[in-house]
């Protein structure tokens, strides 16, 4: 297996974000580039108490995997974090590099949350949450998933 480090992103700007955006939007996915927009825009930018960005990068330096870590901006609880613009590119799929992020994000939202939640809508996804531990049901808002930690 390829040599792969998660590294805290502290500032996505400074990031090449290209080949994930157009992957992502190819398979049509507009969570990354909204990521992006999100970031510049400052509406999220990771950057509050129990908040964080992760990035998986091979030993080129190039990521190949993101995900964060917000306060869920869907409930009024101050215990629950959301899994958010999570993505692992097309070729670095079914290795292991999905459950080292989200295990990464899982073990950061343990320090601040209670629950940790996430949407999607992919079976694909569906299968990969539930196989790290999430459960399927909609007890949080805006969620498909969630993980009591």
């Amino acid at each position: 297996m390829r040599e792969y480090e998660i590294k805290h992103i502290n500032n996505l700007i400074h990031i090449e974000l290209d080949r994930l955006v157009k992957q992502s939007k190819d398979e049509g996915f507009r969570f990354v580039e909204r990521l992006l927009n999100d970031y510049k825009n400052g509406s999220n930018t990771f950057d509050h108490n129990g908040e964080v960005l992760f990035g998986v990068f091979n030993e080129e330096g190039v990521l190949v995997a993101i995900g964060g870590l917000n306060k869920d901006p869907f409930s009024n609880e101050h215990n629950i974090g959301r899994l958010r613009r999570f993505y692992v590119s097309k070729e670095c799929r079914r290795n292991g590099i999905g459950s080292l992020l989200v295990r990464r994000i899982i073990d950061e939202a343990k320090k601040y949350y209670k629950i940790l939640v996430l949407h999607t809508d992919t079976e694909q996804a569906d299968k990969f949450y539930t196989s790290i531990g999430f459960e399927k049901g909609n007890l949080y808002p805006n969620s498909s998933h969630y993980m009591e930690i």
